[in-house]
């Protein structure tokens, strides 16, 4: 019985971590050709996931040089993308089809 009980009791643990792991999901929408919001505030050294919704009638780019990432919003469509861990800064992104109005930075601190 006890060997039961410690068998269950290390299974237990063992999927917490799993359990913690998962990254943190940040909603981002697109609307009006403008990013809401505009700043998303993350931990350093832990992944998250960016859940873009592009709420406009047109595809938007989701463009961070500084991230090297590029990646097409379709109208009406909701994409993840998968962040790496980053270091403590600040991460400029824009929409690259309305660059003077969609625009946004990541703060990692």
């Amino acid at each position: 019985m006890k060997a039961l009980v410690l068998a269950v009791t290390l299974l237990g643990l063992a999927a917490a971590p799993a359990l913690a792991a998962e990254p943190a999901e940040i909603a981002l929408t697109i609307e009006k050709n403008r990013f809401a919001p505009e700043e998303v505030r993350v931990k350093a050294g832990a992944p998250f996931v960016l859940v873009i919704t592009n709420k406009d009638g047109s595809p938007e780019e989701f463009e961070s040089k500084d991230l090297r990432i590029e990646k097409v919003i379709p109208a009406g469509k909701t994409v993840r993308l998968r962040m790496p861990s980053l270091k403590a800064g600040t991460y400029p992104f824009v929409g690259e089809y309305h660059e003077k109005t969609a625009k946004g930075r990541i703060v990692v601190e």
